[in-house]
């Protein structure tokens, strides 16, 4: 398959010479097995993808984002739809000490912080194909230790509030290090896609499920959707009159999750002795500045009464429940990205020590989902998974490769059946008989 047809989109962002060596790789991605590395790469590709061809290449500045936007905007994106926006951070474990970015990060794999490398990973996730598609790849810097100050006798404030101080602005908050460098990024993909793509949520973890992580994303043009925390203390609005004097009152009666209300409830369903109750409300926070859409999931075990809750939120008080429970749901897919980009693309694989090089191999990775996405589509490969389809391009060099020591080539249908024959002996689908 010529897969420079499919590249070809690509153009506008990368020179003829860029372009070539990219699509050398990307068909030694497809074939090839063992660790993605630059030299098993190189013994993998065709006539011109020498080793220091290969080198060359991951040393070559590259704009990614352009790069992941035109290939999803040209081959990918089937419009009009909703789109999220969905972002995490992926951690790599990694070996050494002079890999650029390596610090010590907390893997939710193994339970503890690790030396590793940490990527912000921002994706496109489209609600109809329920498929997310990475588009910017972020290396997220370790934080430098502050230094050490002496410890000083701490001084006990009186009573009452202090002398000459202020009411604070909750629309105004101070961000972290990283929720500077997240919203940054943000604001770097809005301005990407442009008017091509109007975008109107952004998913993320319970980690933005605070005042600062909603003013955050509002400050982007966006509304959020996340998760608090299931002791959170809620409050209804307050519904009774005002007094007339002293500042307005805006918190009612303080929510009771094992009493909600009965008329807030949207969907109740029993199985396997488990029941799924499902509310959704208009609330207050102390800690936030404006009412949250919230959407209460309750799983009660019906032979033991043991109940656990799930809050979930968002900014947007119009959206419904299901559709909030969805879209927090479809944030699930970029774990399936992470997922592929380690296991097959070189993630978890690469070795390279320097700034550039890194920053290829992370950003190739996640090129390399998207491509996955791009060819299952085709009709030769629908159904195959990313093993398959790397089962597929591997037989179809072993065939090339063999028939280049015959006397006379088959013709080209003749080759498509062998190709499909050999590739079926690696394939973990086989496919249906032709009748």
């Amino acid at each position: 398959m010529d897969l420079l047809f499919f590249l070809a989109c690509l153009a506008p962002c990368l020179n003829a010479t860029t372009l070539r060596r990219l699509a050398r790789v990307v068909a030694a991605l497809l074939t090839m097995t063992g660790r993605v590395t630059m030299l098993g790469i190189s013994r993998w590709t065709e006539a011109g993808g020498s080793y220091r061809t290969v080198q060359r290449f991951f040393n070559t500045l590259i704009p990614w984002e352009k790069v992941q936007w035109h290939l999803i905007r040209r081959h990918l994106m089937r419009v009009p739809c909703v789109i999220l926006l969905t972002a995490d951070e992926v951690v790599t474990p990694k070996a050494g000490r002079h890999t650029h970015g390596i610090g010590r990060f907390f893997s939710s794999i193994y339970g503890k912080p690790l030396p590793s490398l940490c990527h912000l990973c921002l994706s496109l996730t489209s609600v109809n194909d329920r498929v997310s598609y990475p588009v910017m790849t972020l290396p997220v810097i370790p934080p430098e230790k502050p230094p050490t100050a002496p410890s000083r006798p701490t001084v006990k404030r009186g009573r009452g509030r202090p002398k000459g101080s202020r009411n604070q602005v909750r629309t105004e908050v101070e961000l972290t290090a990283f929720q500077r460098f997240l919203r940054d990024a943000i604001q770097a993909l809005q301005v990407l896609v442009g008017a091509d793509l109007p975008l109107l949520y952004f998913v993320y973890d319970g980690a933005l499920g605070h005042n600062a992580g909603v003013q955050l994303v509002r400050h982007c043009g966006l509304h959020l959707i996340s998760k608090l925390r299931h002791d959170s203390a809620l409050y209804f609005p307050y519904e009774g009159l005002q007094s007339g004097r002293g500042p307005r009152k805006k918190y009612g009666a303080r929510l009771d999750y094992g009493q909600l209300p009965e008329h807030f409830r949207k969907f109740s369903v029993v199985e396997d002795n488990l029941r799924t109750d499902i509310y959704q409300m208009s609330l207050r926070h102390k800690k936030f500045t404006e009412l949250l859409n919230v959407v209460i999931i309750i799983k009660t075990n019906l032979k033991t009464l043991k109940s656990a809750h799930v809050l979930l939120f968002s900014s947007d008080l119009a959206l419904a429940w299901n559709e909030l429970m969805d879209y927090y749901s479809l944030r699930f897919q970029i774990e399936f990205n992470f997922r592929d980009a380690k296991q097959f693309w070189g993630l978890d694989d690469f070795m390279s020590v320097n700034e550039r090089p890194a920053i290829n191999a992370a950003n190739l990775a996640f090129f390399m989902v998207n491509v996955s996405h791009l060819l299952r589509r085709q009709t030769k490969f629908v159904g195959m998974s990313i093993i398959d389809l790397k089962a597929w391009f591997r037989a179809g060099k072993y065939v090339r490769e063999t028939l280049k020591w015959l006397p006379q080539i088959p013709e080209p249908i003749s080759i498509d059946a062998i190709v499909r024959q050999v590739a079926s002996l690696g394939r973990v689908n086989l496919p249906e008989p032709v009748v």
